[in-house]
């Protein structure tokens, strides 16, 4: 009774891709003496074939997903890289200025130069 049921999703035609994986389990069976051994290595094989595919399916979709990140985070960094030299720039100068006028204090008022002033004046 195993045998009717165990046999009943093997007559369905496998892909053509699994045929010579097919054809090689039906080989190895006469060796095995078993049409039942040899079905049962067909279906283990068409079933590991199919999980296959779906890894490497998985695999591909998941390398696409990577590109695309790889891409975003290079630009991610291009954009900070350049926002960087903006103010680099935007301060070189500002260095070069206080680093000619030989003053520290590049603030004329404030808190601090009243400060100064009444500890100076007294």
């Amino acid at each position: 009774m195993d045998t009717a049921t165990s046999a009943a999703p093997d007559e369905k035609t496998p892909p053509p891709e699994l045929a010579s994986a097919t054809q090689l389990s039906k080989e190895k069976s006469s060796h095995f003496g078993s049409p039942e051994i040899g079905a049962a290595i067909a279906r283990l094989t068409s079933n590991s074939i199919d999980d296959l595919h779906k890894l490497v399916s998985e695999l591909q979709k998941m390398q696409e997903f990577l590109k695309s990140e790889v891409e975003s985070v290079q630009r991610q960094i291009d954009s900070a890289v350049a926002g960087i030299n903006i103010i680099v720039d935007t301060i070189g100068p500002w260095k070069s200025i206080a680093g000619s006028s030989g003053a520290r204090n590049v603030r004329a008022g404030g808190p601090a130069a009243n400060i100064e002033q009444r500890i100076r004046g007294g």
